[in-house]
């Protein structure tokens, strides 16, 4: 039997046969339908655990070398690259281009579809010498088809001019880009409840799977105290307090203690309880924590157990 010419060969854009009659099901019935779908996007991304654990090496020896994550998508994934980017620096106090977003069609396609900009190839290789990727960069095109040109064409791109290249997908790439990697995280969530609609479990996976790849690598850069938020900048209202509370928990020191450190710190908590801890100004904890190679633990010992 031969497959009708209608029949898209590529996994996201199939249809999917639990969800054909969702057009006259109830409200409650679609939350179900689209719950129950959702369900299957950790088990998939779990099934990449391997893939995901080797980019993270990967990504822990450029920065060491002081390289970036160049993150490269259009759409939806070049949103979702674009916001993991942004969250590094409030999160573990990175620099902004440590770990930078590039989306098709440029900042306007963050708030607006422009589709047909993940069409443009020559604008995906030309955004790999705007943004000077180099050999100690890691590039990671994100393309829940697998097949997107830009997102192709920028990965060729870099990888000519000496970057380590990744793909995420939730496809079987074709053979000519999975060549042109050096890893590809393939997470194969199945056909979309609304069909083609990558928004949806591709979109979530591919957030998990982000959230992963840098929140791994920074723990392994020594950006968390166990499992503590050390490397924030207390620069607002919410940060200033959870810095507060981190200090108080691990230097059993008061509130007005925890807040006048941490301002002598410049609001780094990673040196503020360096500074408490250890009960130095912040000039020698600051010399400390470089002699450890920013890794907490090794300065002061374990983190208190958690309470509660």
């Amino acid at each position: 039997m031969t497959t009708p010419d209608f029949l898209d060969p590529r996994l996201t854009e199939r249809r999917n046969p639990r969800t054909a009659d969702l057009d006259v099901a109830s409200s409650l019935a679609i939350v179900d339908l689209l719950n129950a779908e959702d369900r299957a996007v950790p088990a998939a991304v779990h099934a990449a655990r391997e893939d995901l654990a080797a980019v993270i090496d990967l990504l822990v020896e450029a920065f060491r070398a002081g390289g970036r994550l160049v993150y490269v998508g259009a759409g939806t994934s070049g949103r979702l690259g674009v916001l993991d980017a942004s969250e590094c620096p409030p999160t573990f106090g990175t620099p902004p281009e440590m770990v930078v977003g590039v989306i098709a069609g440029g900042y306007a396609s963050l708030v607006r579809g422009q589709e047909g900009a993940e069409d443009d190839m020559d604008a995906g290789a030309a955004v790999m010498d705007e943004r000077r990727v180099g050999a100690k960069d890691v590039v990671i095109g994100i393309a829940a088809s697998g097949t997107t040109p830009y997102v192709r064409a920028a990965l060729g791109r870099a990888q000519t001019l000496g970057a380590a290249t990744v793909l995420v997908t939730c496809a079987d790439p074709p053979a000519v880009l999975r060549d042109t990697c050096d890893r590809v995280i393939a997470v194969r969530v199945g056909p979309e409840a609304v069909t083609g609609s990558t928004r949806m479990k591709a979109g979530t996976a591919t957030k998990l799977v982000l959230n992963t790849l840098t929140t791994g690598a920074m723990i392994r850069l020594g950006k968390t105290y166990g499992n503590l938020m050390v490397d924030l900048q207390a620069l607002s209202d919410k940060l200033q307090d959870r810095g507060e509370r981190i200090v108080m928990e691990v230097c059993g020191v008061d509130r007005g203690r925890a807040r006048t450190t941490l301002a002598a710190a410049g609001g780094s908590v990673k040196l503020a309880i360096v500074m408490a801890r250890r009960n130095v100004e912040a000039a020698d904890a600051r010399r400390l924590l470089a002699e450890a190679g920013g890794v907490i633990r090794r300065v002061i010992g374990d983190p208190p157990p958690v309470v509660g």
